[in-house]
């Protein structure tokens, strides 16, 4: 059987060609799509992450008239707090930030001293750029006005520090910021092993639920007693609201490109098997059984589905590769072959082919041949 199939596709090479076609256009379009569609998501988590952390978790006695008016807590907490959450089964996470932040008079100026840990991430790049101990990253207003420079050294509260970063303006208190590391902000403080807030990105009590945050806060209050979260529900909603669009839109368009890709072979493979409803009357009439006829149509279907999943393949992978980093440029390095849309398409684009070439390949040989061989 196999040796007929060769023999039909290279007598009918134009017909082959302009299938194998189709199915390659099929195959590419899913392919580019769904990689350009998990590079689109991922730009979707970047976008929102820089909408900052819409969680903060503080010392439970903190007064929160002042804490919204100066922009943080003035009480502590211990540093360990971040770890119980961290290794709570529980709790689950995108990033999770300690911090220390004091309002200090520096050189006839009043700046906001911030020490940050390292990010404990759930698998995610670190949020917050990482610090390294004895540097600091300056403010826009605090260099300008100090005329502060990288690379310079500075004396605060009489530890020695080097700027690394001289910020650019952010329109916001970061402006008057000095950062650094947050054990290094400990020390100078004399706050040994006390931070006054824990910051997080999607933190969320088990599973997702209408009351999350509710959830969340009776867990903290079991795992940190001496601790309150408060949610800063724009932003929350914000990144929820973008995430979801962006889910809907993809499984929405997805399944409108598969049934494009079935309706688009499944016409190429009725307008084949019209075309041949002679040669099929012939066959029918010299005795081939509709079996055989019908697995020689199937069979060329599937080699038509393998070969155009190769080449799909590379063709939509190279496409996204292309036009991808142009679209999404802030994660166009995470922008790469998936090899597993390789194996889906080696195993469903055959199946696609056999399939839209079944009714119209079943319906001509089920036509008497003497029928056919009159109407043509």
């Amino acid at each position: 059987m196999l040796i007929l199939i060769l023999k039909e596709i290279a007598h009918r090479k134009a017909n082959f060609l302009l299938s194998l076609f189709s199915v390659i256009i099929a195959v590419a379009m899913f392919v580019s799509f769904f990689t350009i569609g998990e590079a689109s998501k991922r730009e979707t988590n970047r976008l929102m992450r820089e909408i900052g952390f819409n969680l903060r978790i503080i010392p439970k006695d903190t007064d929160m008239t002042t804490f919204w008016t100066v922009g943080f807590s003035q009480k502590t907490m211990p540093h360990e707090y971040i770890n119980h959450i961290s290794d709570h089964p529980g709790i689950s996470y995108e990033h999770l930030t300690a911090a220390l932040q004091r309002r200090v008079r520096w050189k006839g100026i009043d700046l906001i001293l911030t020490g940050f840990s390292s990010s404990i991430t759930g698998k995610k790049q670190p949020m917050v750029y990482e610090i390294e101990s004895g540097k600091v990253h300056v403010g826009y207003e605090i260099a300008k006005k100090l005329n502060l420079k990288r690379g310079q050294e500075i004396k605060i509260l009489g530890h020695e520090f080097l700027i690394e970063r001289c910020l650019p303006e952010s329109g916001s208190t970061d402006d008057i910021r000095v950062q650094m590391l947050l054990s290094d902000t400990q020390k100078v403080l004399g706050l040994q092993g006390k931070i006054n807030e824990i910051r997080a990105i999607d933190c969320l009590c088990l599973e997702q639920s209408d009351d999350a945050i509710g959830m969340l806060r009776s867990e903290l209050e079991r795992i940190l007693p001496t601790a309150k979260v408060t949610q800063v529900k724009a932003v929350a909603k914000a990144r929820n609201d973008q995430r979801k669009m962006a889910n809907k839109y993809f499984v929405f368009i997805i399944p409108i490109v598969v049934i494009g890709c079935v309706v688009w072979m499944g016409i190429m493979m009725i307008i084949n098997v019209r075309d041949r409803s002679t040669e099929i009357g012939v066959m029918r009439a010299l005795g081939y059984g509709a079996v055989k006829i019908s697995s020689l149509f199937l069979g060329k279907s599937v080699i038509i589905g393998l070969i155009g999943a190769l080449f799909g393949f590379l063709s939509g992978t190279g496409l996204a590769l292309q036009i991808g980093p142009e679209i999404f440029k802030l994660t166009a390095n995470q922008i790469h072959p998936m090899f597993n849309l390789l194996a889906w398409s080696i195993l469903i684009a055959p199946v696609f082919s056999a399939f839209s070439s079944f009714i119209p390949t079943m319906i001509a040989v089920a036509i008497d041949p003497a029928i056919s061989l009159r109407q043509n």
